[in-house]
C-alpha cells in the first residue's frame, strides 16, 4: 500500500485516546491537532533547504532553513480544519486553502460546495489534511480538483485510515503519497471506519 502509517508509541497512545468515546471535545481537538504535527514532520522528512548565515552568541555559522512558501496547506471541510492548528505550528508561515465537501449519506459520494486556494497554487506542493480516509471520495475529489489546478505534488494526511479508502486512492492517483496515525480493519455497511474514532467533525466541533 502507498500509505506511511506512523509506528511510534506516543502514536498508539494518543490514537487510543481519541477512540474513547469518553474524551471531551477539548482533549479530543488537541490530540488531533497534536497527532497533526507529527504526521507533518513525518510528510516534511524530504522537504529541501536552503543554507542560510546567522550569528549565534558566539560565532556566525551557516544553518539550514525550510522554505515555507513551497508549501500549501488544505484542509477538507469542515473535519479538516482540526488538523490545521497543529500544522500552521510547524509552518506558520505557509498558506491555507480551503475545500468544502461533505459526504451524501445516501450515496456516500463527495459533494462540493466551497473551493479557495492561492492563486499560486500550482507552484508549491500541497498537504490535503482530513481526519478520517474511509471511502475514499473526498479525497479523490479534493486531489482531482488540485490537479486540475496544476498541482504537481500532493501529499494526504489522515488521522485514521481503511484499507477500502487506501486502495481507492491508490488506484486513482498513484502518485499521492498517504500519511496516517492508523490504519484501521475496515468499513462498515454505512461507510464509516471500524473500530474508528466515531465522525471527526462531530467530535472536534461538539456536535453530536
Amino acid at each position: 500500500m502507498n500509505a506511511i502509517e506512523m509506528k511510534h508509541p506516543l502514536i498508539e497512545h494518543k490514537v487510543g485516546i481519541l477512540r474513547d468515546k469518553k474524551t471531551g471535545t477539548k482533549e479530543f481537538r488537541e490530540l488531533a491537532s497534536e497527532i497533526a504535527m507529527f504526521l507533518c514532520y513525518e510528510a516534511l522528512r524530504d522537504a529541501q533547504t536552503e543554507n542560510v548565515e546567522v550569528e549565534t552568541p558566539m560565532a556566525k555559522t551557516t544553518v539550514k532553513r525550510v522554505d515555507e512558501d513551497r508549501y500549501a496547506f488544505v484542509p477538507i471541510l469542515r473535519a479538516g480544519m482540526g488538523m490545521s492548528d497543529g500544522i500552521t505550528r510547524i509552518i506558520p508561515n505557509a498558506k491555507i486553502g480551503v475545500i468544502g465537501l461533505y459526504r451524501n449519506e445516501e450515496t456516500l459520494e463527495p459533494v462540493r460546495y466551497y473551493y479557495k486556494v492561492p492563486k499560486d497554487i500550482k507552484d508549491r506542493e500541497v498537504i490535503l489534511l482530513d481526519p478520517m480516509l474511509a471511502t475514499g471520495g473526498s479525497a479523490i475529489d479534493a486531489i482531482k480538483m488540485m490537479k486540475e489546478d496544476g498541482v504537481k505534488k500532493i501529499k494526504f494526511l489522515c488521522l485514521i485510515a481503511a484499507p477500502e479508502g487506501i486502495k481507492k486512492l491508490e488506484e486513482t492517483y498513484p502518485d499521492v503519497q498517504i500519511y496516517c496515525a492508523k490504519i484501521d480493519e475496515c468499513l462498515n455497511e454505512i461507510g464509516y471506519i471500524v473500530p474508528g474514532l466515531g465522525d471527526a467533525g462531530d467530535r472536534i466541533f461538539g456536535i453530536k
